[in-house]
């Protein structure tokens, strides 16, 4: 394993706060500090999947779409399951976040899937996980979605 790691910071948490409190110029202010922050990270390692990760779900919440979404797809080449099952599961785990988050439901909910048949389960999607973090707001009430969270529930 490469001991890469997903760390999302306590100004994340903040946007991420005011998105759930409906406070959509707090999130956009939090998100916009705490990018400038990943980008400059990201700089310096420009092939560290991790750090691209977490940058593609700050885009996302900023509403920069298409940048999230390749974001997200490079960090998958990056950390591929193939090269690291840990990490390689969780970039596909975070990418169906950064999908979700874009509006992209169709590839968030085909992304959550694989995510849940990786060599590695995490955190991210267990049961509890999809019941209740906000990462997946966007989803409820999809019947796919809503399908896979009580799947999730029988395994």
């Amino acid at each position: 394993m490469s001991g890469e790691l997903i760390i999302l910071d306590c100004r994340f948490g903040q946007g991420l706060l005011a998105l759930v409190m409906k406070d959509e110029a707090k999130a956009h202010a939090a998100f916009t500090k705490v990018r400038a922050e990943q980008e400059k990270t990201v700089q310096a390692r420009p092939d560290y999947g991790p750090l691209l990760c977490v940058l593609g779900l700050i885009d996302a919440a900023l509403g920069n779409k298409a940048t999230a979404l390749k974001e997200g797809r490079r960090t998958i080449k990056l950390l591929p399951v193939e090269k690291d099952s840990i990490n390689g599961s969780l970039m596909i785990q975070y990418f169906a976040i950064t999908a979700a988050w874009t509006g992209e439901k169709g590839l968030a909910l085909q992304q959550l899937e694989l995510g849940l048949r990786a060599p590695v389960a995490s955190v991210v999607v267990s049961y509890g996980s999809l019941k209740l973090l906000p990462f997946w707001d966007p989803l409820r009430g999809d019947p796919r979605f809503e399908k896979i969270v009580a799947e999730s529930r029988e395994n």
